[in-house]
């Protein structure tokens, strides 16, 4: 099993662990509180499932942006980001039409998204302890300024062996 989770993109399985928690939590208080519990657990997990597909959207564009130049690349987002939520207001619209699902059950299974996000570095941490991994400890400022000072050595270098390569 844990294979197949490290198989998995890190960061959307650590947001959806997020949501899925937000999720059981909203439930359970539907659970106790709701005189519909059918209709507002599938309003709250169809909002819970909207959010996930989002985050699948938004990773796929991203990481598509990134083989772009500069500007294409902000226009691809922002075209992304404009159909995501295209696509939300009129699924929103569709229930507030129909009245099948409660709107706000919905949106707040979609906030999940929001908090998955928010407690994303929580379950950073559990899947660390999971997985046995630790994160990577970061650079001081003095080893930073001593490896930008390295890397501009070695252009140095390399532009002087050009110039005696081009001199032949």
């Amino acid at each position: 099993m844990t294979e197949l989770l490290k198989k998995c993109n890190r960061t959307l399985l650590e947001l959806w662990t997020g949501m899925t928690v937000f999720g059981l939590i909203c439930e359970t208080v539907l659970l106790i509180f709701s005189k519909n519990r059918g209709i507002h657990s599938a309003s709250l997990w169809t909002g819970v499932i909207m959010g996930a597909l989002a985050s699948v959207h938004m990773y796929f564009s991203l990481d598509r942006a990134l083989d772009f130049p500069e500007g294409a690349a902000k226009k691809k987002i922002t075209f992304s980001y404009v159909l995501r939520y295209t696509v939300i207001v009129i699924v929103f619209a569709v229930i507030c039409v129909t009245k099948f699902f409660n709107p706000l059950l919905v949106f707040l299974g979609y906030m999940s998204l929001k908090v998955g996000a928010l407690i994303q570095p929580q379950t950073h941490k559990v899947y660390n302890a999971i997985f046995h991994e630790t994160d990577p400890e970061p650079m001081t400022e003095e080893e930073y300024n001593a490896l930008m000072a390295a890397a501009k050595e070695d252009e140095k270098e390399d532009e002087k062996e050009k110039l005696q390569g081009s001199d032949i």
